[in-house]
């Protein structure tokens, strides 16, 4: 892909984003606002489909049999998190899943012994991540069938489409990305304790996304009942991830715990993600010719939670199977401080790292 091209690809997501925003009968700021964070995505976008391009060579990784161990994934049953799963138990890795759909989840097991995958196990419970008293739930099943946990995968993710709140009361984007995620990592900590040693340390791996860039958390309203801009809040879900991620390696070393964590950008991948965005909508040929497959979005992931190089070295953002360096922001230790503060108050933690 040379830059006349990259070029070309970039006018046609402009040109899909503009027919989009004229078919629009919302009113003029909302519009202007809406395109300004079309345009942001727009040129974020384009940058990481050249880097995906560029990178391509490099975002893999040689599976290692990991018997005896066990990872906790969040959705999984389709996309990203399902060819996770696939490599998981290629790796001889107890799986466990935590999905809405249960009937669904448990048809994976035959389904990838059907495509010749022959180790590994697969346990599914129900989970609806956005509701905080199923993560609750879910989480209380895995602690009791389980003492150790050695990945915690928060894969589960929701993008864009109209406002709603989640069960508890909270914008659905920041609820089913980021808090959900917070309270399970919070209730599965003495599990992942448990596993992890100096030598192999539990690891935690957060998927967010390079939509973070344009992120910003909007304290004063953090579920946008104000204005709310469907990518906007995509985005801000997507930097508490980040921010969460790295606050949480750093309270580890600080403990003196063996668990790292790690927030991983999968790259542009064609998923069902993408299904209700204008790019979509407009141009719905475009993201199977650019983007990158489920399977090649979950090599940095799997890349996370296996990675013998990252022993040790928690608290970084992976992109195409490198570690990279997320928006600056994303990097602020205050702002990082503050947002798990605000979230801790928002599920009534009072120390997030006690022993449960």
């Amino acid at each position: 892909m040379n830059r006349q091209q990259a070029l070309v690809k970039l006018h046609l997501i402009v040109c899909a984003t503009t027919i989009a925003i004229i078919r629009s009968k919302k009113p003029l700021k909302l519009i202007i606002s809406e395109a300004k964070y079309e345009l942001l995505y727009n040129a974020v976008g384009s940058r990481y489909l050249m880097q995906d391009f560029l990178m391509r060579k490099q975002n893999k990784i040689d599976l290692q049999v990991k018997s005896g161990k066990t990872a906790v994934i969040t959705g999984g049953t389709r996309g990203i998190g399902l060819e996770v799963i696939k490599f998981l138990l290629k790796c001889d890795i107890n799986v466990i899943i935590g999905c809405r759909n249960v009937q669904q989840g448990e048809s994976l097991l035959s389904k990838s012994r059907d495509e010749d995958i022959k180790t590994g196990n697969i346990e599914v419970y129900q989970l609806d991540i956005s509701v905080l008293e199923s993560v609750k739930k879910f989480a209380a099943e895995v602690k009791k069938k389980h003492s150790e946990v050695d990945y915690l995968i928060n894969n589960a993710g929701i993008m864009f489409g109209p406002y709603v709140e989640s069960r508890d009361g909270f914008e659905s984007q920041f609820s089913t990305n980021y808090l959900g995620h917070f309270l399970l990592t919070h209730l599965l900590l003495p599990e992942l304790k448990k596993a992890g040693t100096d030598k192999s340390q539990a690891r935690v791996v957060n998927v967010s996304s390079c939509a973070h860039v344009v992120g910003k958390i909007n304290f004063e309203d953090i579920n946008f009942r104000k204005q709310y801009i469907p990518a906007e809040a995509y985005a801000q879900s997507k930097l508490a991830q980040i921010l969460f991620s790295n606050y949480f390696n750093d309270l580890m070393i600080k403990e003196s715990e063996h668990v790292q964590s790690h927030a991983v950008h999968p790259g542009v991948v064609n998923t069902d993600l993408f299904n209700d965005t204008n790019l979509k909508t407009v141009a719905p040929w475009l993201p199977s010719l650019l983007f990158k497959t489920p399977e090649q979005g979950a090599y940095p992931v799997i890349y996370a939670c296996l990675c013998p190089d990252l022993e040790g070295k928690g608290g970084t953002y992976i992109h195409n199977c490198a570690t990279i360096s997320p928006s600056d922001r994303a990097l602020d230790a205050e702002l990082q401080e503050k947002l798990f503060n605000f979230t801790k108050n928002l599920l009534e933690i009072e120390k997030f790292s006690a022993t449960l």
